[in-house]
């Protein structure tokens, strides 16, 4: 086993407790007790990370279906997962391996780093349930992913302190993060998060690497036009090149609301485009997602479904036509 970092040990009660210091939940651990993510135990006293190396899930996806629609276009990635999460989402989509402790096989980082490399892949996506809360092996595996020439990529609810994402975010290459809402009580009363912590985290991830950002529209909770405008505020405050994607809610898990409405999605994209150059939809076919030059609308990437071309790129990221420099990563040697 291998013990974990970010904790710290109190009395309350008269009794030692564990409070783990990896994310804003601050868990209080007691002997024999997990946290809330379902990856940190308390062991004789001390923090272990009982998720170290445990994969519930292998798969080649392309990158598109993140989203990351400005990094690699059309590349095909490499994608694992682990056991857990640290926020309660009733409506989650994933919930049979973030909300319990699914079956899993060991891989050493060396052996999935190994793994990855016999597949046609730009890298290795940490991703389905909650990657932030795989914390040490995230740390471990990513180092030797980077010196084997392999792109790190997390796919996030962002739920993660100063310190320790300090430290993962030099070895991090692209990130797709769940805004799920701009209110704080959508966080603290729905979803058992923590707002504040989620916004620190774009703010400093978009600094060090690539990030998209991504929205699911649930009706009755976070879709209110104020809610929109005030989300696509904040997203607009890191740049108007920030990228956005809505992507529409079907019911599943334990909530039960009807499918976010078309007409719904379409607000918001109006609502966006206002602001924003890279507006994006989910979960919903027969809508133009290609990106265009926001300067001369020049067709920059062509997508189908999941079949990408890159068309009006020279570089890495510039328009071919007028020369606009493009947020993102579109061609480089792999």
């Amino acid at each position: 086993m291998v013990e974990a970092r970010y904790y710290r040990t109190t009395i309350k009660n008269e009794r030692s407790v564990i409070i783990c210091e990896l994310c804003p939940n601050f868990c209080e651990i007691s002997e024999g007790k997990v946290g809330r993510c379902l990856g940190r135990k308390n062991i004789n006293g001390k923090l272990y990370a009982i998720n170290y190396g445990e994969i519930v899930s292998i798969a080649m996806d392309p990158i598109e279906k993140k989203p990351l629609y400005h990094f690699y276009p059309g590349a095909p990635i490499f994608s694992v997962a682990t056991f857990g999460c640290n926020l309660r989402c009733p409506f989650c989509q994933n919930w049979e391996i973030s909300q319990v402790q699914a079956p899993s096989e060991y891989y050493s980082p060396e052996n999935l780093v190994k793994l990855a490399l016999t597949y046609p892949t730009i890298g290795i996506a940490y991703t389905f349930s909650e990657p932030l809360v795989w914390f040490e092996y995230l740390l471990d595996t990513m180092k030797i992913a980077r010196r084997a020439g392999l792109k790190n990529v997390l796919v996030t609810n962002g739920m993660i302190n100063p310190e320790p994402l300090e430290e993962l975010l030099p070895y991090v290459d692209a990130m797709n993060i769940d805004l799920k809402s701009i209110r704080d009580d959508f966080y603290t009363k729905f979803v058992l998060g923590n707002l504040d912590v989620v916004k620190n985290t774009i703010i400093k991830a978009k600094a060090n690497c690539h990030v998209e950002l991504t929205n699911l529209i649930i009706p009755t909770k976070n879709d209110s036009k104020e809610d929109i405008e005030a989300l696509v505020d904040f997203c607009a405050s890191l740049g108007r090149d920030t990228v956005l994607h809505f992507t529409r809610y079907f019911p599943h898990h334990k909530f039960r609301v009807h499918y976010t409405p078309e007409s719904t999605l379409l607000e918001a994209l109006q609502i966006a485009r206002k602001k924003l150059d890279f507006v994006y939809l989910g979960n919903i076919g027969g809508y133009d997602n290609n990106t265009y030059c926001p300067n001369c609308q020049n067709l920059l990437v062509n997508r189908g479904y999941f079949n990408t071309i890159v068309t009006g790129i020279k570089g890495t990221n510039e328009c071919n036509k007028c020369g606009l420099k493009i947020y993102g990563i579109f061609d480089e040697e792999r």
